[in-house]
Parts: structure tokens; C-alpha cells; sequence
């Protein structure tokens, strides 16, 4: 994490008091307005929860951003949060969702008195859950599950319930302007949609809230179908909060606004894009592969027909083939404030075979603290090319208190899909170049990727150089600055956990052996040192990373370019098509 500046005070700390400060004013004095009595209407609940989780959460385990807490016996607000990404998940009320999907009288009884037991303590407008994403995030859960709550309660109960949540509605109608524009902008204004449209006495709100989120929907999503973040799974967030909402007005008979529409159907294709042939999202700028069933129910409620994707895909590439998907991140990372949460992976890649991923990133370290977050932002933490000690876009200092944006970033100079290879053995093929290195030590990165038509052999080459005049007089400064040993680099290729690598063929090659029974060999061209070495793969939901391995690549550029050429390949004897039927051993939701 960035440091506080040495002198004076801190413009963003001054900006979060005001913004608490206003949070709980407004918070305070909507408890003050007419309650809701009951619903005009419901819409059908669609969030989707996990039935693991939410036995743990029965049995006492409560298992949020990374934390484990135990807590048998205890009622959820009894808890010392460990960290403030902890105490946002409980206030945000996604759990619910969880004990949902167990949907027995004890998960039905630990929603009611947890539920109960939020209003009592915090519905006064106290404690970290009064702010407009997650008041419109709890908002969304208590009303799509308002029959779970309410079963078998006595009128008192209803009715705290009821005024509780006319409250919260007031606040979100007075405060969504105050979140960041994204994500949390779209789960403030749906929750005040859905209030909107299920209260009693709330109908005032949903015009302006349905306008807003159309402006929000015209501002925030690219004629792709893309974020400014350039997250995939943030865009699934907001991708299945404007499906909630659109089918929300549909079903109380009014039309959704043509802006949202329109955002919905030019975001589809792009999700498609940026899944694998497993079904989950290619891991990018702090985003995972997003819940399970969330893409494809999203994309179902949605409406949007497949349709062939063209081009890039929020600046990834996808080239896939027979079982294989290879998603490319082939576009400059995102800046400014949206650059938060985005990492330092130009040009990073990862393949998935059939169920199984083979070639990752290592993921968000954000769950595991501070150190880890800033550890998986590196380049070196993705399957590309990085100069020892150097990612290709860097981690600035705060600048007027902002803190963790990208600085410095990797402009993308070439990206090029190419349909048809260089030979008629290939398929598709990406081209692409980025110039993250070139101020630093005066060297271009450009790769290129080629996927065979059957997705049984992927080729890549990768070249490091000095090509313009300027890039040659800076290398040569660093070649003498480093007593002519030339730039040392490597090729990271980090693999899945799960796949199984070892040294084959005297050193030349590398076995990787997939639990579905393929087998891979990874070979490069002998212009590099190849070793076998430890890496991570960070996970949302579990609590510690996973360790895993990575294959590295490494050499030094000594002239004015060097270039190293690897394929990865399926074994001739691995047949066209397996059936995978092993089942995956370790609980997502949990550590293993």
C-alpha cells in the first residue's frame, strides 16, 4: 500500500471522512420517513448462492474476503471483523444468497435472526453497511428473498422489517450519486429499482432511478460492450444487474429504458468472448472466473442470441479451437482511477482445454492482504514476458490521493487477429506489441500466438528488441550502465494447480498431465534456459493461495533483439476427445 505524504493532510482521506460523514447524516435522517406496509409486487429471485457455503455458515464458519472467522453459537454482528473487506461482505447481505440455497428451517432461521438482529443494532443508520452499493447490494437480497425472511413471522417482525427497508430505500435515493462510477453506481441504482418497484410508497423513486442508470448504462459501457476497468467479471456484475433490473420493469409492465437495452446486448457477445471452453472467465485486472452458474444464467435471462464475435473483446483476444481457448489480454491497461484494481499484464495469456485450465495468471492477491495484491499485479505473475525486476506498466506513488493506479502503463503499438495463420497448418493467429520497456531499457515486446484448426498445438514466439532509432540509444545506454551482460528476462508460463509437470525428454521438453488424462508438451527452441519453478495461483474464496508451478523461459538480450519460439501441444497419443469425468477434489468455496 502506497504511504501517507510526509506533509500535510491527505486529499482522499479528507474526501472518505466527508463521504462517511454525509453517509451516516443521511442515513440517520431517513429512518425518519414513512414506512413502507408491505409489497406491491416481488420480483422473482435471481441471485444464485452456494449450498457449501452455506452450510458452513450453519454450522458456524464464516468464511468472507479471504478471512475465516469460527464463531459457533455466535450471531453474525458479534463478529470482530479482521479486515474491512470482511465486515462490507456481511453488511452486503450476498450471504443470504447462501442460506438460500440451503433453504432449510435452519438456514431459514439464521437468515430471520441475523436479518433481525442487522435491523436492531444498525438500522438506525450506524455502522459500515450505510453506503449506497451496499444498501442497494443488501436491498437486492432482502427483497428477493423477502418469503425465506418473513415465513413464520409474527406481525411485529414484519413491520421493523418493512419500515427497515423504506429506510434503507430513502438513503439509497439520496445518496447513490455518491458512489464511484461503476460497479458500485449499478448495484446502488438496481437496488433502488427493485426497492422502487416492491415497496409500498417507494414508486416515486423508480423513474429517476431507471433514467440514471440509463445514463450510467450510455457512460460507462464502450460500443464493444466493455468497462473502462477492463475486468471480465466485474463486467458479469454489472452485466447481471442490468438483466435483474430489465426483467424487474418488465414483469411490473414497464419498459426498460432503450440505453440499457442496447448496453445489455452489446455486453453479451462480449462475456462469450471472455470465457473458456470450461464456461469460467479468462482471470484479468483483478477479476476471477466469477461464480459458478452466474455467466450462463446471466446470459440466458438476458435474451442476447450468440452471435460471431469479431475482432477484440474489450481488448482481450480469443482464439479457439476443437477443445482449447486462448484468451490474450492485447490492449494498453486502463488508467486513472480505473486502474485500481488492474494489473501489469500486457500481452498475457491463458489456455483451457476442454474443463480443465492449463496456462493461468496468477490472480487477484487482493483476499490475502496487501503484499499479496501488489504481488499478483506484477507482470512476472502472469503467463508473459518480463524483464527481471520490472513489470511492463508500473505501480505508481499516490498522485492528488489517489493510491494503487497503474503509472507509467504499456502502450499496445500492434494488435492483429489473423484468421487464417501463417501457413495452412495454423488457424487463428494474434500479432501483437507493446512498448512497457521501451523508456526503461529501450526494448519493444511483440508476441505472436497461433492456434491449430483442430486446438491440438499452440505456437508462440516472442521477441524482445530495440526497433526504432530512440529504443537503440537507450538499450545501449543500459548495455553499458550494465557492463555489457546484456537484459535479463524470462517467459513465464504459470500452470494450474492441478496440472501435473515434469522435465521430459533429457530437459528439452515439458510433460504436463491433465486430470481429464491429456497430456501437453511444452518445447522451446533452445535459446533459453528452461526450469521448472514454484508459483502461486490466488483464488477468491479460499484462504491462503494455492501452491502451483510455473515453466520458465529465461535468457538476456546482448544485441538489438532476441527472440525465443515455444509450442505447447497436445501428446499423439491423447485422443481428439476425452470423456472427463474426474470431479474436482478441493471445495471452491473453501481451503484445500
Amino acid at each position: 500500500m502506497a504511504e501517507r505524504r510526509k506533509s500535510g493532510a491527505d486529499p482522499e482521506d479528507g474526501l472518505a471522512r466527508g463521504t462517511r460523514f454525509m453517509n451516516r447524516l443521511h442515513a440517520r435522517t431517513a429512518t425518519r420517513a414513512r414506512p413502507a406496509t408491505g409489497f406491491l409486487s416481488q420480483p422473482e429471485p435471481r441471485s444464485i448462492g452456494s449450498y457449501a457455503r452455506g452450510r458452513q455458515l450453519i454450522a458456524g464458519n464464516f468464511l468472507f474476503a479471504g478471512y475465516l472467522v469460527e464463531g459457533r453459537g455466535r450471531t453474525l454482528w458479534d463478529l470482530a471483523a479482521p479486515d474491512p473487506a470482511f465486515a462490507e461482505e456481511l453488511h452486503g447481505f450476498g450471504w443470504l444468497d447462501d442460506l438460500a440455497a440451503v433453504g432449510d428451517s435452519a438456514a431459514r432461521e439464521r437468515a430471520q435472526e441475523w436479518t433481525y438482529g442487522w435491523i436492531l443494532r444498525y438500522g438506525r443508520g450506524s455502522g459500515p453497511g450505510w453506503t449506497p452499493d451496499l444498501t442497494g447490494r443488501r436491498l437486492i437480497r432482502w427483497i428477493n428473498h423477502a418469503l425465506f425472511l418473513l415465513s413464520a413471522q409474527q406481525k411485529p417482525v414484519t413491520d421493523t422489517y418493512y419500515r427497515s427497508l423504506a429506510q434503507q430505500t430513502n438513503f439509497l435515493a439520496r445518496r447513490w450519486k455518491a458512489t464511484r462510477p461503476g460497479l458500485p453506481r449499478f448495484e446502488a441504482l438496481t437496488g433502488l429499482i427493485y426497492a422502487g418497484l416492491s415497496l409500498t410508497g417507494m414508486e416515486a423513486h423508480v423513474e429517476p432511478a431507471t433514467a440514471a442508470l440509463a445514463r450510467e448504462c450510455s457512460a460507462r459501457i464502450d460500443a464493444e460492450g466493455g468497462l473502462p476497468t477492463r475486468n471480465p467479471e466485474e463486467l458479469l456484475e454489472v452485466f447481471t444487474l442490468l438483466t435483474w433490473a430489465a426483467l424487474a420493469l418488465s414483469e411490473a409492465g414497464r419498459m426498460p429504458p432503450q440505453p440499457q437495452l442496447a448496453a445489455i446486448e452489446r455486453i453479451a457477445p462480449t462475456l462469450r468472448a471472455l470465457r473458456h471452453a470450461d464456461g469460467g472467465l479468462a482471470r484479468f485486472h483483478g477479476g476471477g472466473r466469477g461464480a459458478e452458474g452466474r455467466l450462463d444464467t446471466a446470459l440466458a435471462n438476458s435474451g442476447v442470441k450468440p452471435g460471431a464475435p469479431g475482432g477484440l473483446a474489450m481488448g482481450f483476444a480469443r482464439l479457439s479451437a476443437g477443445r482449447t481457448s486462448v484468451i490474450v489480454d492485447a490492449a494498453t491497461p486502463p488508467t486513472g482511477p480505473d486502474s485500481l484494481n488492474a494489473h501489469a499484464s500486457t500481452l498475457a495469456f491463458e489456455m483451457t482445454s476442454g474443463r480443465r485450465p492449463v496456462i493461468v495468471n496468477c490472480g487477484s492477491g487482493a483476499p490475502f492482504g496487501p503484499e499479496w495484491r501488489r504481488a499478483g499485479r506484477a507482470t512476472a505473475s502472469h503467463s508473459t514476458l518480463a524483464i527481471e525486476g520490472y513489470s511492463s506498466s508500473r505501480l505508481g506513488k499516490p498522485v492528488r490521493g489517489r493510491r494503487g493506479e497503474l503509472l507509467d502503463v504499456a502502450e499496445v503499438v500492434h494488435a492483429r487477429l489473423e484468421s487464417g495463420g501463417v501457413t495452412d497448418e495454423w488457424g487463428a493467429g494474434l500479432l501483437a506489441g507493446h512498448t512497457g520497456y521501451a523508456r526503461t531499457h529501450g526494448l519493444t515486446h511483440m508476441r505472436g500466438l497461433s492456434l491449430s484448426p483442430d486446438g491440438r498445438r499452440l505456437m508462440g514466439e516472442d521477441t524482445l528488441g530495440a526497433l526504432t532509432e530512440v529504443e537503440r540509444r537507450r538499450f545501449e545506454e543500459v548495455m553499458t550502465l550494465g557492463r555489457e551482460q546484456g537484459v535479463p528476462f524470462a517467459l513465464h508460463f504459470h500452470l494450474h494447480p492441478d496440472v501435473d509437470a515434469a522435465i521430459d525428454l533429457g530437459g528439452a521438453a515439458v510433460s504436463l498431465a491433465l486430470k481429464s488424462g491429456e497430456i501437453w508438451v511444452f518445447r522451446h527452441d533452445g535459446h533459453a534456459e528452461m526450469r521448472i519453478e514454484p508459483s502461486v495461483y490466488l483464488e477468491k474464496g479460499r484462504l491462503k493461495p494455492r501452491a502451483s508451478r510455473q515453466i520458465v523461459l529465461s535468457a538476456r538480450v546482448v544485441d538489438y533483439a532476441s527472440q525465443i519460439s515455444w509450442t505447447l501441444a497436445k501428446a499423439q497419443d491423447t485422443p481428439l476427445a476425452i470423456r472427463d469425468l474426474e470431479t474436482d477434489t478441493g471445495d471452491r468455496d473453501g481451503d484445500s
